[in-house]
């Protein structure tokens, strides 16, 4: 079966240039009803405009899509109050969300301001929920509601002089496996995307033959299985040219010390506690709690109830 969107209405942030460009035309080829988020700023934050926008509305429009233009800076809470208001007013519903509007401000910890550091933060964490707290109540009302988060590898890995932004990024596996959970009762599938490609953030960052494989648009399906009607939740998926990946955490069997535990006792069982054997994944915070409690009851030869 195609995957389409016909009916569905989506809000598409950072959708100007680049990846979110690619997202909104691949949505509205498709048969979403789009608009188009773009404050029109430079890689770094600065500045505003509105040409972009509404030269990737035109698109669509020209292609036969629907498509609306809005201003708004995901951080502030007013602006996207009033991105949401003018969607309803327009289409009646939001069904998609698309958290992609992003800044770099990058300079090792050193060099960094805590304002930069915060800045990138306000646009990256805040923006997404945000935005996503606008369209929460509308998506519960519904029944039906389809989120994604971009993270990145500096989030999920490290990057050299991204403090601010890897620590941005990497806060979206957090809010996804939350809204995943909240959401989960009334049809709201959340997930994360981590792309890498050749947008205007990394076009200086990565060597030109590589740029030529790493187009926006060899991301873009990945996206929009992300979005779709069948649409799985709470996963993480790695794009870039080409190439799709889930990114999982895992946790190690571990050890339980008994008797006085020290400093000491953990780094002479620290191979074993860090041995990947056995290892998995954890489906919430309260699994870790039960399981960590279950293995120092058998140790200690209690039994606990959890009711």
């Amino acid at each position: 079966m195609a995957i389409r969107f016909d009916d569905r209405v989506a809000i598409v942030t950072g959708a100007g240039t680049g990846l979110g460009r690619s997202h909104a035309l691949g949505l509205a080829a498709r048969g979403a009803k789009v608009v188009v988020n773009d404050l029109g700023v430079a890689t770094d934050g600065t500045g505003t405009s509105s040409d972009a926008a509404l030269a990737v509305v035109e698109e669509i429009k020209a292609a036969g899509g629907q498509a609306i233009a809005h201003g708004a800076d995901v951080s502030d809470a007013e602006a996207v109050a009033d991105m949401v208001a003018r969607t309803i007013d327009e289409w009646g519903r939001i069904d998609i969300a698309v958290n992609n509007a992003g800044i770099l401000r990058d300079k090792t910890f050193a060099k960094l301001s805590l304002a930069d550091f915060r800045k990138v933060v306000d646009v990256h964490l805040m923006g997404s929920a945000t935005v996503c707290h606008a369209c929460w109540p509308i998506m519960r009302e519904q029944g039906y509601g389809r989120i994604v988060l971009t993270s990145s590898g500096s989030g999920l890995y490290g990057n050299f002089g991204q403090s601010n932004y890897g620590a941005a990024k990497a806060a979206m596996m957090g809010l996804m496996n939350v809204l995943h959970m909240e959401g989960a009762r009334d049809n709201i599938r959340v997930n994360v995307l981590a792309p890498t490609a050749a947008t205007r953030m990394t076009e200086s960052l990565i060597p030109a033959e590589a740029l030529a494989l790493m187009a926006p648009e060899t991301i873009t399906p990945g996206l929009l299985y992300l979005v779709s009607e069948d649409a799985p939740s709470r996963v993480m998926l790695g794009a870039g040219a080409g190439c799709f990946a889930q990114t999982r955490v895992y946790e190690t069997p571990g050890v339980t010390l008994t008797g006085e535990i020290t400093p000491e006792t953990v780094a002479e069982h620290f191979a074993e506690i860090t041995d990947p054997e056995g290892q998995q994944e954890l489906a919430s915070a309260f699994d870790q709690t039960k399981k960590y409690v279950a293995n120092a009851s058998r140790a200690r030869g209690l039994s606990v109830d959890w009711g």
